[in-house]
């Protein structure tokens, strides 16, 4: 009895190694049905039935995931286009010929590898297990490395470490990156990220399988020239990116040296690719990468009828007229599905009935056209023979299909839906001008339907409307005379005062003067009745609670520095769409302004430095005589605001998580902008005001040179006709990718600094403090956290109260080295 007790305990011992042992695997005999996951060996991934977020109810797919990360983020998908609706008789199993298969509920094939297994001697002997790497292998199970199929040779939306993007030069056959259709829907999309299909070593984007929107210009073997970020190697923390080329393949490959990072590559339904870090601290996706950088640039980013807005707080919206066809998804950042119209299209007024034979005039209730001016013409319009503006009015509608017309010499059609449409375009670019975009007639202010119901109505509350605007005069008078004493009596006092929503409303007549746009919100101008000027910052999609929002928000409002913001007030009236923040108006704008977007006025090399040493107190009084470091984790020229004077103010730092005095305490929101990120915020260290330090560093450099470190080559430049060929060589250098790397080397090298000047300063600048500028600009990005600076040593430093030794090359600057120069020269040397 005892020893038959023993077999069995041996026996079920047994069965549960094999259990675990299969775990990660997919065997004859042993499917994968609801409810069960495989789990790779190394508990990374895991795989088994699921639903997206958002999609369809009861649509069900097979796809691999993020085992240990509370997001689940789906990372391949099997049944893409074929999702199974009765997953519980759904199965993921091995078929007699030794393909993986899903097979449906009334058994049939959902999705399969479909490969040949004929040179296999036994093909019932296949496995299909779930590797570390979140690849899915089938292969023999007495041969392993004899590989089958692997999903990363069937990449969907996600590109993982280790993964491939290649084109077969046996087949010609190019695997790229597709996106999904839309947030919640798996199946492919219209933008895809593949190598280029004439073979060269670069990676383009495409819309709809033909239409190029994006390149990453050549691989040099160290950089894409069009993205120099993705190189081939980040250090030892970092990763390794390389190209492979032979007879069979061509293919671009990318790992991490730490084997914990969590990263992903991801065509996004946005038509951006995106590159997404895992944060452990903040358990969340941190996006890093994104391209293209234009918004704009994405055809048909914004679906049917939406328009695009370059440098708006929310990229899309829909035009006049039109409403988001999915609201839930437009909060969520995603435009696929377009606009639909308020009103349908009356066709059937538009035709010879709609037209007075005595007048010539159209008649009332017909549709009508609406002018937008500085818009970019859609590319799939149809020109008709029309010898007037008129003729081209008519020609569209009389075409029940026509969407909309142009004219300029001549006559443009759409039909159907309008796509890519973008705003804020001058009229005398090429594909711009004025469209007239077709819309019901009550979509138009002025329609004339029911004219003589309307004069009736009129005429009958004419008696009535006498009266009540008599009262309206006295009421108005009265409650802006009391709203008038009562704001302003608010913003009297050194305290962070708290307004009411349908104050600030009024101060900004009702939002309606937008001045600015950040990552937390649109900034509107508002003005007191004595004149005094405010910024109105409308916050969105923050999740604060009510009171940490009002205990922070009162606290920063004691903070008062001359070289940061000072906050005025609030507004914290119930929901997460009506809390404001009330700041200081700042009449010169934001420092990028001037910069990048060369207004009329030259910031001075003066005025330059001034700004670095503002803003070196501004940063110094936050992170050291605050009660509690505030660390502002989005230094940029964006966030760096000038007085009347061009004094700066530093801004948004009231935005950022208050810590403790203990350093190394990580923060619990993670923010930035990609191009001043510390490395730290990548490899997943503390967070310190170190971070800070770093940004501020990229930030001096842009202060010289007068444009931004990252470029993406779209500047290239042209020698004039007097340069001789030895200074354009020079400055071509100043015109490279990553202005950081020229200035650490000319500094290694001693040689002269001024040659990096932004040009609009024709050389007027102290050569003293220039160079004294760029040395503690290199000292602020070094790698290693203890060796940069404080702010407070960085004041000292720029006031010439103390020298600091020549700074080493930062060493994760080095992977922009080689042919970052020659690239520049080449360009300059072509264009002459």
């Amino acid at each position: 009895m005892e020893s038959g007790a023993l077999l069995l305990g041996v026996f079920l011992a047994l069965l549960c190694v094999g259990v675990v042992r299969a775990a990660d695997t997919v065997a004859v005999g042993r499917p994968l049905t609801l409810g069960q996951t495989l789990v790779s060996p190394g508990r990374k991934f895991a795989m088994g039935f699921f639903q997206p977020d958002g999609g369809a109810a009861g649509s069900w797919y097979m796809g691999i995931w993020y085992h240990n990360i509370a997001v689940q983020t789906p990372v391949w998908v099997a049944n893409r286009d074929t999702p199974v609706f009765d997953p519980s008789s759904s199965r993921l199993a091995i078929t007699p010929d030794g393909n993986l298969a899903l097979f449906d509920g009334t058994g049939s094939i959902a999705w399969s590898t479909k490969v040949n297994t004929s040179a296999i001697a036994n093909a019932t002997d296949t496995v299909a297990v779930l590797l570390d790497t979140g690849n899915l292998v089938l292969s023999p199970a007495s041969n392993a490395s004899a590989v089958l199929w692997q999903s990363f040779d069937h990449v969907g939306d996600t590109w993982l470490p280790g993964g491939k993007l290649r084109r077969d030069k046996r087949t010609g056959e190019i695997q790229g990156m597709f996106s999904w259709r839309a947030r919640g829907d798996p199946a492919p999309g219209m933008y895809a990220l593949q190598l280029d299909p004439s073979g060269a070593p670069q990676y383009v984007l495409v819309a709809n399988g033909t239409r190029e929107y994006w390149l990453t210009g050549n691989w040099t073997g160290k950089f894409f020239t069009g993205a120099p970020e993705v190189a081939a190697s980040s250090g030892s923390s970092g990763y390794s990116f390389a190209f492979v080329d032979n007879d069979e393949e061509s293919y671009f490959t990318y790992n991490f040296a730490v084997n914990t990072t969590v990263y992903r590559f991801v065509m996004d339904v946005s038509g951006q690719v995106k590159g997404w870090f895992w944060v452990e601290a903040t358990q969340g996706w941190n996006l890093v990468y994104a391209e293209p950088k234009a918004r704009c640039g994405v055809p048909r980013g914004c679906g049917a009828f939406g328009v695009c807005s370059a440098g708006e707080a929310t990229a899309c919206d829909c035009a006049r007229g039109f409403r988001p066809r999915n609201p839930a998804n437009w909060g969520s950042g995603d435009y696929i599905d377009g606009c639909v119209r308020n009103a349908q299209l009356q066709c059937a007024k538009n035709s010879s009935g709609g037209v007075d034979t005595a007048t010539g005039l159209k008649k009332e209730g017909q549709d009508k056209f609406l002018r937008m001016d500085g818009i970019g013409f859609p590319d799939d319009g149809r020109v008709v023979g029309a010898a007037s503006t008129g003729d081209c009015q008519s020609a569209c509608l009389g075409d029940c299909t026509c969407s909309a017309y142009a004219y300029n010499t001549s006559c443009f059609l759409w039909h159907g839906d309008l796509q890519t449409l973008q705003a804020g375009i001058g009229d005398d670019q090429a594909g711009a001008g004025s469209l007239y975009l077709r819309l019901a007639a009550s979509e138009i202010p002025g329609a004339r339907s029911h004219k003589w119901r309307n004069i009736k109505i009129a005429a009958g509350a004419l008696g009535i409307a006498c009266f009540v605007v008599a009262a309206s005069i006295l009421l108005v008078h009265t409650t802006r005379k009391r709203r008038t004493a009562r704001v302003n009596g608010l913003a009297v006092g050194d305290g962070c005062v708290s307004y009411k929503y349908s104050d600030l409303q009024y101060l900004t007549k009702n939002f309606t003067d937008k001045i600015g746009a950040g990552a937390f919100g649109s900034v509107f101008k508002g003005q007191f009745s004595d004149s005094t000027v405010v910024a109105v910052k409308k916050l969105e999609g923050l999740r604060q609670g009510e009171k940490q929002f009002r205990a922070e928000v009162s606290t920063l409002g004691t903070i008062q520095h001359v070289n940061l913001i000072r906050m005025l007030g609030f507004c914290s009236d119930g929901g997460a769409d009506r809390k404001l923040l009330v700041y200081e108006y700042m009449p010169n704008g934001s420092l990028d302004r001037h910069l990048f977007r060369k207004t009329f006025y030259v910031l001075s090399w003066q005025v330059r430095y001034q700004v670095g040493i503002g803003v070196a107190k501004g940063l110094a009084y936050l992170h050291e005589r605050c009660r509690d470091c505030i660390i502002h984790c989005d230094v940029k020229p964006e966030n760096i605001l000038l007085d009347a004077d061009f004094a700066p103010k530093v801004a948004d730092f009231g935005l950022a998580k208050l810590v403790g005095r203990d350093f190394s305490r990580v923060i619990t929101t993670m923010r930035g902008t990609v191009g001043y990120l510390a490395p730290e915020w990548i490899s997943g260290e503390a967070i310190t005001a170190k971070a800070d330090v770093f940004s501020y560093g990229m930030m001096l450099f842009e202060i010289v040179s007068g444009r931004r470190n990252f470029e993406q080559g779209e500047r290239r430049f042209v020698a004039s006709s007097s340069a001789c060929a030895t200074g354009a060589e020079e400055q071509a250098t100043t015109t490279t990718a990553f202005f950081p790397l020229l200035v650490a080397r000319r500094l290694a090298k001693e040689e002269d600094m001024m040659a990096l000047l932004d040009p609009e300063l024709e050389g007027d600048a102290s050569a003293d403090e220039m160079r004294r500028l760029c040395k503690i600009a290199c000292w602020c990005i070094q790698r290693d956290i203890d060796a940069r600076p404080t702010m407070a040593e960085v004041v000292q430093v720029l006031e010439g109260l103390t020298d600091i030794e020549m700074p080493p090359v930062p060493q994760f600057l080095e992977v922009l080295a080689g042919q970052a120069i020659q690239e520049s020269v080449y360009h300059s040397t072509e264009q002459r």
